[in-house]
């Protein structure tokens, strides 16, 4: 098929035709054909691309000059537009929804979060191109259940990896069905072994400071043993040096101090452990965007105006949600914020000078931040603000998040043999990486769901 062939067709014009000869059928053969491909791995765009998907996988990926398109093969034209691998939001919390109170919704809506606040959050992720997603931290049944169905393909969503409850010292009051205490290191061991037994993908721990340095290293052999990674915080500094010290594999957020940067002691730690190439890379979700879009959020509202995350919410919860941020600047939640914005870029800067791989996540669900929108904005804010490479920012959301959960065989570029978790937009995501806005493709697991 030429290029002109393919332009022919017209953005997404399907067409279908019939195999012969015993061959494949047209439902089992699909062509992204005429755009622009950032396969996830780095290099170069590959111009005219041509992507066949065979099933659930990439059978193989080309460009119009060097790959034919089978005869029988649905195509789509992406002709004038970017393709990339699906997203990966690596810090989302689908039993939340942007609601200002957590108190009130705690106390109102765990009855619904199985049924219909964590399906309507993972469909709010699909439709905004987030194909893979981490879950830290939710009660431990719905999550599973959740994640389950969603994989049986009842529930639209990403292919989510669930901590289930957080681990940590003490759970707030009126939180102890997705905190869990750790008393002890005998305790703290039987927590994990539970978790790790009901089927979680990883663990999440917080408040490790809190904790004995005998505790934190219980909760992170003891995932370790099963076969789970560690994701921790790292909002205060002893909380690192702990973290660090029994080997978790990921730190989360950049911190609740207003304290300029990290401190030298800290940032020493970090590089050695990044120097030890034999333990891997290690990972940090900075989850910037919540803080630094606050105050525009703030002045100009009618961003929460906006009906896409009322999407699967039901109208009395989405009243709910929208009475609860009538007054966006009374927030206790983000008071603290304007001293903590202006520290951010040093930390992600000194993160990366030190050799941290970061990863896109963005504690989707906090007040005022919707699941729908979480991403693209976590992605622009690194671009935009923090100077980061587009690329290097894209593959923070694709290849590297695949890679830390150990799944880069199946997930994370667009290459043969890997599950077709492709999304496509039109224009030029390399300049101006806000066009992750308006996703107009997602293909997951080869199936067209927008």
């Amino acid at each position: 098929m030429t290029r002109g062939t393919a332009r022919a067709i017209g953005t997404w014009v399907l067409v279908a035709m019939t195999a012969g000869g015993g061959g494949l059928r047209a439902a089992d053969l699909k062509a992204l054909v005429g755009g622009t491909l950032i396969d996830g791995f780095g290099s170069t765009p590959i111009r005219d691309s041509v992507v066949l998907v065979e099933g659930e996988r990439i059978k193989a990926v080309g460009t119009v000059a060097t790959l034919e398109v089978p005869e029988g093969a649905e195509v789509y034209s992406t002709e004038g537009m970017t393709v990339l691998p699906g997203l990966w939001d690596m810090h989302v919390h689908l039993m939340i929804n942007g609601h200002a109170d957590y108190g009130h919704w705690d106390e109102t809506y765990p009855p619904l979060f199985e049924d219909v606040i964590m399906p309507s959050s993972a469909h709010q992720l699909l439709m905004a191109g987030v194909t893979s997603a981490r879950d830290l931290g939710a009660p431990l049944a719905e999550s599973i259940a959740v994640r389950d169905a969603i994989n049986r393909g009842d529930v639209p969503g990403p292919t989510m990896y669930m901590s289930g409850p957080v681990l940590q010292h003490r759970p707030y009051p009126g939180t102890e069905q997705f905190r869990w205490g750790v008393e002890g290191v005998a305790d703290a061991r039987a927590k994990v072994r539970r978790l790790a037994k009901a089927g979680v993908d990883v663990i999440k721990l917080i408040d490790q400071d809190q904790m004995t340095m005998e505790e934190v290293h219980a909760v992170v052999d003891e995932a370790h043993e099963h076969g789970l990674t560690v994701a921790a915080h790292g909002h205060r500094p002893e909380e690192i040096r702990r973290g660090l010290a029994a080997g978790v594999d990921c730190f989360e957020h950049t911190g609740l101090a207003t304290a300029p940067g990290y401190p030298e002691d800290v940032l020493e730690l970090i590089a050695e452990r990044t120097a030890q190439m034999n333990l891997g890379p290690l990972f940090w979700t900075p989850t910037v965007e919540g803080l630094y879009n606050y105050d525009y959020v703030r002045d100009n509202p009618e961003m929460l105006d906006r009906s896409d995350w009322h999407l699967g919410l039901p109208e009395h919860v989405i009243e709910d949600i929208r009475r609860s941020f009538e007054h966006p600047e009374r927030l206790g939640y983000f008071q603290i914020t304007p001293l903590r914005k202006p520290t951010l870029k040093t930390k992600i800067d000194q993160l990366r000078k030190a050799g941290v791989k970061l990863l896109i996540g963005t504690d989707s669900g906090i007040p005022m931040k919707f699941h729908i929108q979480s991403t693209w904005n976590e992605l622009d804010i690194w671009v935009r603000v923090m100077g980061i490479p587009a690329m290097e920012a894209i593959q923070a959301a694709t290849y590297w998040p695949a890679v830390h959960m150990g799944v880069d065989e199946d997930y994370g570029t667009v290459s043969e043999g890997k599950y077709a978790d492709i999304i496509a937009v039109e224009g030029d995501v390399l300049r101006y990486i806000n066009l992750l806005q308006r996703v107009d493709l997602v293909m997951k697991h080869g199936r067209r769901v927008k």
